[in-house]
């Protein structure tokens, strides 16, 4: 079977798209990737908006533009919009009233990730009324993705949680919003209702998220054992929850362009090799996009567009071992070497004489 091509072309091209899943294990280059691909969509699409679901939030630094968590006009386009999102509930808005804080500590308790639930639910009722062609997901490392991922059955529970615990605190919080004069707003009934709001909107969402036309993950790794480990474990999670995924990037990349000499690249390129070539003995049917490994950060919109041409056009190395070429600049790199010791030696010898000459003994 002839592989797929190397880039996300299929990405720019598939017109139906609407959400952009980018995940992968922590420090493999997820905002990087995930914020290129949102500047390639803003070239085909009448509107993008990206997404950071990671508590770190590195999209600013990727833009070096400061954003928040309403979406932002990114500097130097007209169609691209970020922001930055906490998966936590932020219990500032709620009153300081005793049982309060009890009932929301006890429902987060008994149900691990309710809270981001209801934040991430808050969050897609707030871009369902947003009009955007296309929104990219810069998401956590991957066991928080997959967490995401779980939400509908997280609030399901939170829900039959909610009925459990209303026998509990039900009367207390009636009398304490009697008591402080508070609306019905933070009754038991009112929470209830908005934990039903948040099942309606995530099951809605769900159902999106499972149809191959809107919705695809883009699984970002590197040519290392753990990375290899992660991204299999995250295409099969995906599968259980029927999410479609056909695009892997590979970032970090050795390629021998520069003709290394160096033994530990040498060895380090052949460890890559061997990751490289699992990637595409297990993913045969996917698009594998390799991305090399540079001497700088990529940072600022002019880096990522720049660095955006590897996205849609296989990398190459510039000289080919055993080539003239090759020969050529193995030999200026050599006489460049040969200059630099040189000089180095005369100006340890020079000081080695200033030395001598000043040494009383």
């Amino acid at each position: 079977m002839e592989a797929l091509e190397g880039t996300v072309e299929n990405l720019l091209e598939q017109e139906s798209l609407k959400w952009v899943f980018v995940g992968g294990k922590g420090g493999v280059g997820k905002t990087t990737c995930s914020s290129i691909l949102s500047i390639l969509l803003s070239a085909v699409r009448s509107s993008v908006l990206i997404i950071s679901t990671d508590p770190a939030h590195n999209l600013s630094d990727a833009f070096q533009q400061k954003f928040t968590k309403s979406p932002t006009l990114v500097n130097g386009f007209s169609n691209l919009y970020a922001m930055e999102v906490d998966p936590s509930v932020e219990n500032d808005d709620l009153p300081n009233v005793e049982g309060m804080d009890g009932f929301i500590s006890e429902l987060t308790n008994a149900i691990p990730g309710i809270d981001e639930a209801m934040s991430f639910a808050e969050m897609l009722k707030l871009v369902q009324t947003m009009d955007y062609s296309v929104i990219v997901f810069d998401t956590a490392p991957t066991g928080h993705t997959l967490r995401l991922l779980q939400f509908p059955s997280t609030l399901e529970k939170g829900l039959a949680k909610m009925m459990t615990l209303k026998n509990r605190f039900g009367g207390l919080l009636s009398q304490a919003t009697r008591m402080f004069g508070l609306d019905d707003e933070f009754s038991e009934d009112a929470i209830l209702g908005k934990l039903e709001g948040m099942k309606g909107v995530i099951e809605q969402v769900n159902k999106q998220f499972k149809d191959p036309d809107l919705t695809t993950f883009v699984c970002v790794c590197i040519p290392e054992f753990l990375s290899l480990y992660e991204t299999e474990r995250l295409v099969q999670e995906l599968a259980k929850f029927e999410i479609d995924t056909h695009n892997i990037i590979i970032n970090q990349v050795l390629f021998d362009d520069e003709v290394v000499e160096s033994k530990l690249l040498k060895a380090r390129m052949r460890m890559q090799q061997k990751y490289i070539d699992q990637f595409y003995m297990l993913y045969d049917d996917f698009h594998i996009t390799k991305l090399p490994l540079l001497p700088q950060e990529v940072c600022g919109v002019e880096a990522l567009k720049e660095f955006s041409h590897n996205f849609i056009k296989p990398y190459k190395p510039a000289i080919t071992r055993g080539t003239i070429e090759e020969l050529e600049l193995r030999v200026s790199t050599l006489n460049l070497q040969l200059e630099e010791a040189n000089v180095e030696l005369d100006r340890l010898r020079k000081g080695k004489q200033q030395a001598d000459h000043f040494d009383p003994l």
